[in-house]
């Protein structure tokens, strides 16, 4: 597949959109990538499994990911649902991390 491709508003037909979806999702599974780093990062820096689950902290960035999508004109109720889920995957992924590397 092509890697270039039109940002939304230069867009004139649905293969343009569809092909700038495509190119956007690859980009998020980076970004995804990235982030579950720094969760092997924190398995790897944290001592204490029970210090993994911080829900103070978890509030904190789902309230980061609402407040920015509320900023940009997107959907803030479903995002945070969205961020919720990715942040309690984060923290399993975190655990089984942090099991993993001290088996």
């Amino acid at each position: 597949m092509d890697n270039t491709f039109k940002l939304p508003n230069d867009c004139v037909d649905m293969r343009e959109v569809r092909q700038g979806v495509d190119a956007t999702d690859r980009q998020l599974m980076e970004l995804l990538e990235r982030r579950f780093g720094y969760m092997r990062a924190a398995a790897r820096i944290k001592s204490d499994r029970n210090v993994v689950r911080d829900e103070a902290r978890k509030a904190e960035v789902v309230a980061n990911a609402t407040s920015d999508a509320a900023k940009l004109g997107l959907p803030s109720e479903q995002i945070a649902q969205i961020w919720d889920m990715l942040v309690e995957c984060s923290i399993n992924f975190e655990l089984d991390e942090w099991d993993r590397l001290r088996s």
